[in-house]
C-alpha cells in the first residue's frame, strides 16, 4: 500500500466518523427536548366544581336515628 491511498482511507475515516458524531450530538439534542417536555409542569387545567349533593330532610333524619341507634348500642355494651 502507498502513502497515498492509506491518506485517502483516513480521511473516509475521518469522513465517516465525523458525519457519524454529528448525527449523535443531534440525537442528543432531539432526546433533551423529548426530556423537557415530560418534565415540564402542565398548565394549570380550570377544575369544575363539584356538584354538592343534598340530603332530604328525610335521609337526614334516618342517618341520625341509625348513628342514635348505634351510639345506644355501643353505650349498653360498656
Amino acid at each position: 500500500m502507498s502513502i497515498e491511498s492509506i491518506l485517502v482511507q483516513i480521511d473516509a475515516e475521518i469522513a465517516r466518523l465525523t458525519q457519524a458524531r454529528s448525527l449523535l450530538a443531534n440525537i442528543g439534542e432531539v432526546a433533551g427536548k423529548v426530556i423537557e417536555r415530560k418534565t415540564k409542569k402542565p398548565t394549570a387545567k380550570v377544575k369544575k366544581a363539584k356538584k354538592t349533593r343534598t340530603l332530604s330532610p328525610e335521609a337526614r333524619k334516618r342517618i341520625a336515628d341509625a348513628q342514635r341507634k348505634r351510639w345506644a348500642a355501643q353505650k349498653a355494651k360498656s
